[in-house]
């Protein structure tokens, strides 16, 4: 069971149809809808097979943010995942420990207030404890598919944060943008981190790292990187800091 109170805010795993279409709702509205009046269901098959966290106001029970969680008992389970569409990722099959992908992360877009990410990853944190996870992955987003938007933070990117070679995913979807082999500029560090998604800031501050390229993800009308993050390579200091949040 997950029932983490921070503050404002409550984490928990969702305990039925209602509240797995509360978070699909919540994800139309952050991945799918043209405006705030357009409203529908964002689902898939993988849905049936992931637990889901929300995240709500205590005092409302508004939900704020979700996310699903995939659980793999090594990397031979892989491809499995929903990153396997998109990433051809046997370089991680190898991969000898418990695993998670975090997919469908988002944050209801009226609520700016920090610590709703903060209660996020402390309910990460306290499952990847209990449940001895030693690596967490995913597809991280940058919202549409211009690539140049988001220069300076690809430069970062290939600079600093690329996957070590043994776990380097290679490409498999049909369109992607090589960042890596193809861009010459030096990063702007002030627009790169100002363009940096705040999910996948907070996966590189924990020592987290991307592949050499981006997907152009024309359904949800995004670029994304596979994002990994091996446990035992967190700070020591940003980990006492996110377990004070999750216990």
């Amino acid at each position: 069971m997950l029932n983490l109170r921070k503050g404002r805010y409550r984490a928990r795993f969702a305990e039925g149809a209602a509240d797995i279409e509360a978070a699909q709702a919540l994800r139309f509205l952050a991945f799918r809808a043209k405006d705030e009046r357009d409203q529908g269901l964002d689902a898939d098959d993988f849905d049936e097979a992931c637990a889901h966290v929300l995240v709500e106001e205590v005092k409302t029970g508004r939900l704020v943010c979700c996310f699903r969680l995939l659980h793999l008992a090594d990397g031979a389970e892989i491809m499995r995942s929903y990153s396997a569409q998109y990433y051809e990722l046997s370089a991680l099959t190898s991969f000898d420990g418990p695993m998670v992908e975090m997919g469908r992360f988002c944050v209801h877009p009226e609520c700016q207030d920090p610590d709703v990410i903060r209660v996020a990853w402390g309910a990460m944190t306290a499952y990847v404890d209990r449940e001895g996870v030693e690596m967490l992955f995913g597809c991280s987003s940058f919202h549409g598919t211009e690539a140049k938007d988001y220069a300076d933070a690809f430069a970062l990117l290939r600079d600093r944060h690329l996957a070590p070679k043994r776990w380097l995913p290679r490409v498999k979807a049909p369109s992607v943008f090589r960042f890596a082999s193809r861009l010459r500029r030096k990063p702007n560090l002030k627009r790169a981190q100002a363009k940096m998604p705040p999910l996948l800031r907070t996966y590189l501050m924990m020592g987290g790292w991307v592949s050499d390229h981006a997907v152009v993800d024309r359904d949800l009308n995004t670029l994304h990187v596979f994002t990994g993050l091996e446990i035992k390579a967190i700070p020591p200091a940003r980990a006492r800091a996110l377990r004070g949040v999750a216990g």
